[in-house]
Formats: C-alpha cells, sequence, structure tokens
C-alpha cells in the first residue's frame, strides 16, 4: 500500500535577512542581509547572522517561565501562519495537530545570561527558570503557546536536527496520527554555540565564502522557519526524504562523502525521479574546508550533468538546528511563488581547483519549466549535513 502524499501549506520565517516573508523574499532575491555583521563576543570580534528585527511577541502570562530569545524567535515564525494552524485546529482538532521542531541551543542564551548575572549578585535573577534552556522544550513550548495537544517533541541533531523534523513529521502524518503538523526549526545565537566552533578553527571573522578556494570557515546565525505540513493537497509536496548516518568523526565529514550520498540517492528514489528531474539544489555548503570538499564531490557523482546549485549560509548564517527548516524554505519559495528567482550564491567566485565544477547560482536566474519533464512536476532539493555523521537530503515537488 502506497504511503499518502503529504504538503507543505505555508511558511514562516525569521532570520539576519528579515522578519517575515515580506522582508526576506526581496531580500534573498537582491542577495541582501543586513543581519550579517561583525559583532562583539566572548571571543572577540566575530561575524555573525544577527535577526534584527524587534523580538515584542512574549509568551503568555502563564508560560512566563519558557521566555527566551529562542522561543521569541519561534514565536515570531509562528505567528506568521497562525492563521492556517489555526484554521486546521478548526477542521481537525487540537488533539490531530502535532508538532516537531529541531533546535541544538534552545534557550542557552538565556542561561549565560543568568549565570553572568549569578556570578556578580550571588543568585540566579528571579525569572530565570531552567526550562529556559533545556533541549527538548521547544515544541512543547510550542504546543502550548497554540493550544494543540497532538504529539509534541524537538530533534536535536546538530546542523541535521530540523531536516531531519519534516521525515518525522510526514512518518506521523503517513501513520495517521495527526491531521496537519506544524514542522521546522530554531536558533538563537549563544557563546557556547560560537566559542566551539571557534575552539574548532571553524569560524569566520568575514563573510563566509563557501566553495571558494579562499573559504575559510562559517559564521554562526540564528533564525527560526516553521511551515504547516498535511496530507491535504497544496502546490508543493514534500515527495523525497533521503536519511543516512555514517558517524565518520564526531566533527568531520566523511571524506568521500559516502553517507552523504546514500542521502541524496534515497530522497531521489523515495521522490520516484531521477537527477536530471532536478531543478535546484539547496547546498549545505558551509565553507569549511572539509565540508564543501565532500558536498562538492558527491554532488559531482550524483549530478554528473550539472544542476543549478547554491549555499546561502553567506545570508543567514550557518543556523545550526534551523538551517535545514530554513534552507528547505528557500527552495519552497521557488515553487510555491511565481517570479521567485534561484537563491544566489553569494561568493568571491573564486573556484577551488581542488573541488569539481559545480553550477553556481550567481546571477538572476529562476527553475526551469523543463525541470521535472516526463514528472508532471518541477522538483527542488535541499542537503543538510552534521556532526557525527548525520546526513538528511529533502525533495520538494510543485
Amino acid at each position: 500500500m502506497k504511503s499518502p502524499s503529504v504538503f507543505l501549506h505555508a511558511l514562516g520565517m525569521i532570520n539576519a535577512m528579515g522578519g517575515d516573508l515580506d522582508a526576506i523574499v526581496p531580500a534573498l532575491a537582491d542577495a541582501h542581509s543586513p543581519g550579517m555583521r561583525t559583532t562583539r563576543t566572548g571571543i572577540g570580534e566575530a561575524f555573525v547572522g544577527s535577526v534584527l528585527t524587534p523580538l515584542d511577541l512574549a509568551p503568555a502570562a502563564e508560560l512566563s517561565r519558557y521566555d527566551c530569545r529562542n522561543n521569541r524567535l519561534l514565536l515570531a515564525a509562528l505567528k506568521q501562519i497562525a492563521p492556517d494552524i489555526e484554521a486546521a485546529r478548526a477542521r481537525y482538532g487540537a488533539h490531530r495537530i502535532g508538532i516537531v521542531l529541531g533546535t541544538s541551543t534552545s534557550g542557552i542564551e538565556a542561561a549565560e545570561a543568568a549565570f553572568v548575572y549569578q556570578a556578580q549578585a550571588g543568585s540566579l535573577p528571579a525569572n530565570f527558570n531552567y526550562r529556559q534552556m533545556e533541549i527538548g522544550t521547544a515544541a512543547p513550548f510550542a504546543a502550548a503557546a497554540l493550544g494543540v495537544h497532538g504529539p509534541a517533541y524537538t530533534l536535536s541533531t546538530a546542523c541535521t536536527s530540523s531536516a531531519k523534523a519534516f521525515a518525522s513529521a510526514r512518518r506521523l502524518l503517513q501513520l495517521q496520527l495527526c491531521d496537519a503538523v506544524v514542522v521546522g526549526g530554531v536558533d538563537s545565537l549563544c557563546e557556547l554555540t560560537m566559542q566551539g566552533f571557534a575552539s574548532l578553527e571553524s569560524t569566520s571573522a568575514v563573510r563566509s565564502n563557501p566553495m571558494s578556494r579562499n573559504r575559510c570557515g562559517i559564521n554562526v546565525g540564528e533564525g527560526a522557519a516553521v511551515f504547516l505540513m498535511s496530507r491535504d493537497e497544496a502546490a508543493v509536496r514534500l515527495a523525497g526524504v533521503g536519511e543516512s548516518s555514517d558517524a565518520h568523526h564526531i566533527s568531520s565529514p566523511d571524506p568521500q562523502g559516502v553517507g552523504g550520498e546514500l542521502a541524496l540517492r534515497a530522497a531521489l528514489a523515495d521522490a520516484g525521479v531521477e537527477p536530471s528531474a532536478i531543478g535546484y539544489v539547496n547546498l549545505h555548503a558551509t565553507a569549511t574546508r572539509k565540508n564543501d570538499e565532500m558536498e562538492a564531490g558527491l554532488m559531482a557523482r550524483v549530478f554528473p550533468n550539472g544542476v543549478p546549485t547554491s549555499g546561502t549560509k553567506p545570508l543567514t548564517g550557518h543556523q545550526l538546528g534551523a538551517a535545514g527548516a530554513t534552507e528547505l524554505g528557500f527552495a519552497w519559495l521557488t515553487l510555491a511563488r511565481d517570479g521567485v528567482p534561484l537563491p544566489r550564491h553569494v561568493w568571491d567566485g573564486e573556484a577551488d581547483p581542488a573541488l569539481p565544477p559545480l553550477d553556481l547560482v550567481e546571477g538572476a536566474r529562476f527553475l526551469a519549466r523543463h525541470a521535472g519533464v516526463g514528472t508532471g512536476s518541477r522538483h527542488v532539493m535541499s542537503n543538510s549535513f552534521a556532526f557525527g555523521g548525520s546526513n538528511v537530503s529533502l525533495v520538494l515537488a510543485g
């Protein structure tokens, strides 16, 4: 028996480019990101992707113990799709709506501020609650804030967290455990993350430069991206999911990209399409030496005839737990909205001769109408790779 199809209906997003889609869509087309900037951190100056939009929406009084920057980012994204969630709740009932979110930071930033206060005052601030920093609280908080009662859980697999959330949410729908799922990811800037990546010598003091011979590391970023997913037919379908875990190294990818390639090919097989059907791929493209080398190699093998690609982290920073959902959101926009160009690949244009050449989107280009000939749809893909060898590829059809 064939599993039912699932569709992505509405997208809410906030990141360094802007506070909602009205700001982000034109900024993405122009490759403009005001939140990408140098800031002062505990390790000195760092180039990061900061959300500049005021986060004025606070949790309701009864949920004030969960108030932190991470959850305010999440609320800002959820507000954008609130009418769609409310319509789903009215149709299916609150108990039939689930929440699956990915994160890697949760409320660690709030804990850091609390510990600084404690060092100076001798006690934790009165309004600090440990629940703010628990890694698993994002989804239960969202469920409480939205008044829905279906399964609600958080995934934390580093940089694949929110990409894996889509695989999990699809299973809830296909198993008839939910009729709609709010799915996505959220992460906020914090010293723990920035100092951790700095200790690995993985951060760049300037804007990240993916696939360049001069690439020298990531810019940590923050943001949130959430979708409403259901079995009801819509313009964009989650057509394929591929997951693998190669466990090559705790923080370094398998140089040959074996696990990553397994994920890409599994997503294509799940979608029932050949590589030639894919019209665009959003790369993981962290701009670290090893990740880009691995990803360029596997892309050349999976797409020997080439495919338009771009890495969008220079516009958002690497949002870690929110990266997969954000980058799938950029791919979704090319299918869901007419006239939205393919996201540009922002770099210095100096290709690394050691890497296979990729078809990087450097100017105004659009999803080809012929992409997916013979399938009745156009298809796009998004890749996510993480510490510990976690690999996810997602295919959308529209």
